[in-house]
């Protein structure tokens, strides 16, 4: 099995990328900068600013002039504000550092009292607390906390009398609160502001060191702990000797943006704007290519003959670097099997053959939208693959891994229907082996083009997929789908949904017609993620046994994106003949690319009568 989580472990030739943005850092020499590492959603982000941090640490070990901070804003989020949790976390971190220089610790005190000043709001919150449960509090305190409570529950910068009002409760704070700053005079807030800046860069410059956040872990967060994180990091931003590494998939971030000040009071180059005043470099997750995605399956399955015992660390490891040398020049050549087979320099023990499911499955990979080449997608395919494996040789079932790898592609990629036709075509076969299997397999090797036998194996992913080896044209694969059967649940974990992609999904549930306010909001995100979309609404629609309410739910999708209607079309021609339903057929009516399914629907004997009626009154409408 595979963690799924960042690591340093180079498996991807990200440290290319890692070693070039710490160089920037290296090269900023103390002036401010800021890297944004983007990418979508399990590509790497976390690992390439893991790695990032270690080639700068490696810089830091010979010239001691690096202070390191990593931040995962997703933790804090429920338990702590994340604004505070960031300055907090920066300020503890120079205190550490500065421990044994005075004049360095009394300025890093100077930095923690700061921001303790900007944190006294937090006093408003008992307060609050208490005047719910019937309790007043007065005094000093309680003019204080009331006062601050408002500020910040108002989100606004207070005006000069709000300003004056609170300055003059915090003076009658009693004493053991007004020593959090030492009865320093309180100032402006812009001033305040400022002087934390000026106080943060008279710490680092004492110090003599430049401080590097790692930030991480906001794709993850609730678009309020994002914004609170950002908020955070522009008080400290474009400090000198400071350089900010965000993980961060931008278009979450665009999405959080929106849901903070509200869609309807910014526009998208307001949104672009905000995050590009935050980042001075954009540094992009590299795109994995056929070759990549090659390497990055042998690596994984050859680190797993490590772990159990077929393959010597040291071959491994030498293997790694010769693999990764090569994918580096994949822009010359692709990847070879010749090259893999001489990095590992002496055959694997393996109970899989790793250079063959290399070579067949990297193309797949990376071509099919289910997976993209993306690697977190393939590590949990991967993941999948050893659960089901593991199952088999507990039930005593005896499948080759190679077997596994092809099954699982097919669940993974192919259209609902075309599996439930595989998956039909074994059980009502006597021995299990299917006869179309054979005989496009037959056809293929004698150099005919591949001919689907069913409209729903008419697809560019099943068409080279039956070129996969092992063959099951003469193969029993009962066992193969018995572990498959779980279909809706062993895909579930694949279809994550960015922020605005989950919204659309979530108001998809409650709608049970075509609606066209919810075509809107798809049309909004990509054709990609209203395809996860789809597949998430059509295995529903399947679960619900075909009801009409998710049929009709499921047809906002291809109204959005007509591209989609073939998905549509296979979701309808997997419903039996006797639950095609009337009230469905105005709504399918109304498109132009249903036509022909409405045709071959009123041409079946088995289609209801009911149904056979409205659709001739849509035809006759037509005319």
């Amino acid at each position: 099995m595979w963690n799924d989580i960042e690591t340093t472990d180079d498996l991807l030739n990200f440290k290319i990328n890692a070693e070039v943005a710490a160089q920037l850092i290296i090269e900023s020499a103390g002036k401010p900068l800021s890297i944004g590492v983007s990418g979508n959603w399990g590509t790497g982000k976390s690992s390439l600013v893991k790695m990032i941090g270690k080639s700068l640490e490696q810089e830091s070990q010979q010239y001691n002039k690096f202070i390191f901070l990593e931040f995962n804003a997703w933790l804090y989020q429920g338990y702590e504000d994340a604004r505070t949790a960031l300055l907090q976390s920066v300020s503890e971190k120079l205190l550490e550092i500065a421990k044994n220089d005075k004049t360095a610790l009394n300025k890093a005190k100077d930095f923690a009292k700061r921001i303790n000043w900007l944190n006294l709001g937090k006093l408003a919150v008992p307060t609050i607390a208490n005047a719910a449960m019937g309790f007043a509090i007065g005094g000093p305190l309680g003019a204080f906390a009331a006062g601050a409570s408002s500020l910040i529950m108002s989100g606004k910068m207070p005006s000069e009398q709000e300003w004056n009002s609170l300055c003059g409760s915090y003076n009658k704070l009693s004493p053991e609160i007004a020593e959090i700053l030492e009865g320093r005079k309180v100032q402006s807030m812009p001033k305040e502001i400022q002087a934390l800046r000026n106080s943060f860069e008279d710490t680092l410059k004492t110090l003599n060191k430049t401080l590097v956040v790692l930030v991480d872990d906001m794709d993850r967060c609730l678009p309020a702990t994002a914004i609170s994180t950002l908020e955070a990091m522009r008080l400290l931003l474009f400090v000198p000797s400071t350089a900010f590494v965000i993980a961060v998939d931008e278009e979450m971030i665009r999405s959080a943006v929106r849901s903070h000040f509200g869609k309807d009071n910014i526009s998208d180059a307001m949104v672009k704007s905000y995050f590009d005043k935050l980042i001075q470099v954009p540094l992009r997750v590299p795109r994995l290519g056929i070759s990549d995605v090659k390497a990055y399956i042998a690596l994984l399955l050859a680190e797993q003959a490590v772990r159990r015992g077929y393959l010597k660390q040291n071959v491994f490891e030498d293997a790694q670097k010769e693999i990764l040398k090569a994918t580096s020049n994949s822009w010359k050549a692709q990847l070879s099997r010749s090259t893999l087979e001489k990095a590992f320099k002496e055959k694997i023990n393996s109970d899989c053959n790793i250079i063959d499911i290399a070579e067949q499955t990297a193309q797949l990979m990376t071509t099919t939208r289910q997976i993209a080449g993306n690697p977190r997608l393939i590590k949990r395919f991967l993941n999948d693959l050893m659960i089901h494996k593991a199952v088999a040789t507990k039930k005593g079932m005896t499948v080759t891994f190679e077997s596994l790898v092809k099954i699982k592609l097919f669940e993974r990629c192919a259209p609902s229907p075309a599996f439930e036709y595989l998956y039909t075509s074994a059980n009502k076969s006597d021995n299990g082996k299917i006869n179309f299997l054979n005989e496009i397999e037959c056809a293929l090797a004698e150099g005919k083009d591949y001919k689907a036998p069913d409209k729903s194996w008419d697809d560019p992913f099943i068409s080279e997929w039956v070129k996969l080896d092992p063959k099951f044209g003469d193969t029993d694969i009962r066992p193969l789908l018995h572990l498959s059967r779980d279909k809706g649940t062993s895909l579930a974990a694949y279809d994550e949904l960015s922020h605005d992609a989950q919204e659309v999904f979530n108001a998809l549930l409650e709608t049970d017609d075509d609606n066209k306010t919810i075509q809107q909001e798809i049309s909004k995100i990509s054709v990609e993620e209203a395809q996860r979309l789809f597949d998430r609404i059509a295995r529903k629609a399947e679960n619900d046994q075909y009801s009409v309410e998710a049929l009709k739910r499921a047809i906002n999708i291809p109204a959005a994106y007509p591209q989609l209607s073939q998905q549509y079309i296979n979701l309808l021609e997997g419903i039996p003949p006797e639950k095609r339903l009337a009230p469905l057929i105005p709504i399918l009516g109304k498109y132009k690319w249903a036509k022909e399914i409405l045709e071959m629907w009123n041409s079946d004997p088995a289609t209801p009568e009911k149904v056979k009626k409205s659709i001739n009154t849509i035809i006759q409408g037509g005319n």
